[in-house]
């Protein structure tokens, strides 16, 4: 190829080039990655999107002096001859790194200023940079390579769920109020004075519109919305889900429906983790609360915690039998730590206890074939030996315990459990450990009026049915809910949906909704019920998370081309901004702005 046959960027891209193409005649563009004189020679790696090339040129003539005043990520497009390195030169940690383009042309098609962050290395920046400067971030090669398994994530995905038979459509972004439970973003419609939409929570309400519609089997990957605090492996804002839905499904069906695209999602991009086999492991609710203290376990820890209220129930331990004695509902769990039997080790977890707030961690030691430690005095050698015996223990081990009501030291008590999993090293590592947690109650108690409530999903069946509904007390009634979990992270909740008329109004009187409250939040979906409803159900599971598994990352911003910081901000984009007056007028709108307090006004804040 002559170089008028060239290009005008690239003949090739930067990762591209092998030592079979020595003594070509090539052209490359890309950023200025870092460079490096030696003297005689300077040297610079070009990075473009698939990878770096090494160029390199003589420390003669003007193309050198226009290279070497060019700072790093200016944009240049170079051509040359393609040479091979020498044997001492070879860089094994590039695929380009047998080679080199000796520099015979070079335009600098866009020169950069002096860089707020490096993008070459890998310092730690603080988060506000990162953000202002994003489309630096991404161009730093831990970041990029998320993006590009994102990508990589989303394409495996569309082609599983439509390899199963699913059809992707699409729901309206413009809608009303959902269900999910948290705050709706709003957004003023100008032509509808003092009427607002709001951003789907989810496609809760379409995707089941879709199943009475007569498609049968749904999906898409929905931007969803809500107005909630960050967490690390949650973005505020949006997010993106795999939302599917099924008709004529059982929650079995939903099951083997979507764990062979997440077992192949997870396979794929696994890189040598393993991950569970099919089928995934299924755990009730109640068994999920009481072994792991919590409905998202992460069963890379292999401890199990177990009710021992009758080990301790008129014991010699006062504290304990006295909680017991006094209050019927009171347990106490107990948490093995297989080779955690030492004092300190015991005395170590207590302090950490202590530092969570709580009075103190009980536990017993084993060693000489004997329980050891005040406990183990206070209860006496025989229920010391038969704890040892259910729980499996044997010298060098230990267990802990926790006391008083389970709803409020359940959290604690997982917490505990992963702290000695994980102080210990009995945690499995490089592994994607699968679990449903299914049979979740319909209902639950609000903490702060006791009023009963819908535990997950309103438009959830209930097990049972109607009858389940007019005979069983409220909080025993079970419902078709599940969750799917990986290595301690819910991925995404689903249901089987109440699709019969008489059972939603029944639901939801319960849970203190009238007729009319139902019919006129969510008439939309009940008119449709009217005229024929196959069952269906379906799930979600979010893309955002599926990505920050896969990727090893602790959280969730990393695996986000363009994520808001934890005040719910874009400060690339300077997000979100004033109005002027005239677009309050034109909507139909007018401020009620709290008034700050003096440091709040101050410039220097950020806003």
């Amino acid at each position: 190829m002559t170089d008028t046959e060239l290009h005008p960027f690239r003949s090739h891209t930067c990762g591209e080039l092998r030592s079979e193409n020595t003594g070509e005649t090539v052209r490359l563009s890309g950023w200025i990655h870092r460079k490096r004189d030696h003297g005689n020679l300077l040297f610079v790696d070009l990075r473009d999107h698939y990878g770096v090339t090494q160029l390199v040129i003589e420390n003669t003539g003007p193309i050198f002096e226009v290279l070497e005043h060019a700072r790093p990520e200016s944009v240049i497009t170079a051509t040359g001859i393609l040479e091979k390195r020498s044997d001492e030169t070879i860089n094994p940690d590039l695929p380009t790194g047998e080679v080199e383009l000796r520099i015979e042309e070079l335009n600098v098609e866009s020169p950069a200023d002096e860089l707020p962050m490096q993008v070459f290395g890998d310092a730690d920046f603080p988060e506000d940079i990162r953000l202002r400067y994003r489309y630096l971030d991404l161009r730093r090669e831990e970041v990029h390579k998320n993006i590009v398994l994102r990508s990589s994530v989303i394409s495996s995905v569309r082609r599983r769920m439509t390899d199963s038979g699913f059809m992707e459509l699409q729901t309206p972004i413009l809608t009303t109020t959902s269900p999910e439970g948290a705050r709706d973003y709003l957004v003023p419609s100008r032509i509808h004075p003092g009427k607002f939409y709001a951003l789907p929570q989810a496609p809760q309400i379409f995707k089941q519109l879709l199943m009475v519609s007569g498609f049968d089997k749904y999906f898409q990957i929905a931007p969803c919305f809500r107005d909630e605090d960050a967490r690390a492996d949650r973005s505020p804002g949006e997010f993106y889900q795999l939302d599917f839905e099924m008709a004529y499904a059982t929650q079995d069906d939903v099951f083997e429906a979507i764990e062979p695209v997440l077992h192949g999602i997870f396979e794929e991009f696994a890189d040598g983790r393993a991950v569970s086999p099919l089928p995934f492991e299924r755990i009730a609710y109640a068994d999920s609360m009481r072994w792991y203290g919590n409905d998202k376990p992460d069963l890379r820890n292999p401890i199990k915690m177990v009710d021992a209220t009758d080990t301790f129930r008129g014991s010699g331990f006062k504290i304990f039998a006295g909680m017991i004695e006094k209050d019927p509902n009171v347990e106490v769990w107990a948490i093995p730590a297989p080779t955690g039997g030492s004092r300190a080790f015991c005395d170590r977890m207590n302090s950490w206890a202590q530092g969570e707030g709580q009075p103190g961690l009980g536990y017993i030691f084993f060693r000489d074939g004997e329980g050891a430690g005040p406990l183990a005095k206070n209860i006496g050698e025989e229920r010391t030996a038969q704890l040892r015996d259910d729980l499996g223990l044997k010298d060098g081990d230990a267990v802990f315990f926790v006391a008083g009501l389970p709803k409020t030291f359940a959290s604690f008590a997982g917490a505990a459990r992963m702290r000695v999993g994980e102080e210990l090293d009995l945690c499995e590592k490089d592994c994607f450990k699968f679990c449903w947690v299914n049979d979740y109650p319909m209902y639950e108690l609000d903490n702060d009026t006791g009023d009963l409530q819908f535990s997950h999903n309103p438009f959830s069946m209930p097990q049972g049915g109607m009858e389940a509904l007019e005979t069983q007390e409220p909080l025993d009634v079970l419902a078709y809910q599940y969750d799917i979990v990986c290595n301690g992270v819910e991925l995404s909740s689903g249901a089987i949906r109440n699709h019969r008329l008489e059972i939603m109004y029944k639901a939801f009187e319960i849970a203190g909704y009238s007729k009319s409250d139902v019919e006129e939040q969510f008439g939309g979906l009940l008119n449709a019920f009217k005229f024929g409803a196959p069952p269906h159900g379906g799930s979600a599971p979010g893309i955002d998370r599926i990505v920050m598994l896969l990727a090893d990352e602790p959280n969730i911003r990393e695996v986000i081309a363009f994520p808001m910081n934890q005040q719910a901000e874009d400060l690339l984009m300077n997000a979100p901004l004033e109005i002027t007056p005239e677009r309050y007028k034109e909507l139909h709108l007018k401020a009620d702005l709290p008034k700050l307090k003096k440091q709040d006004s101050d410039p220097e804040e950020g806003s």
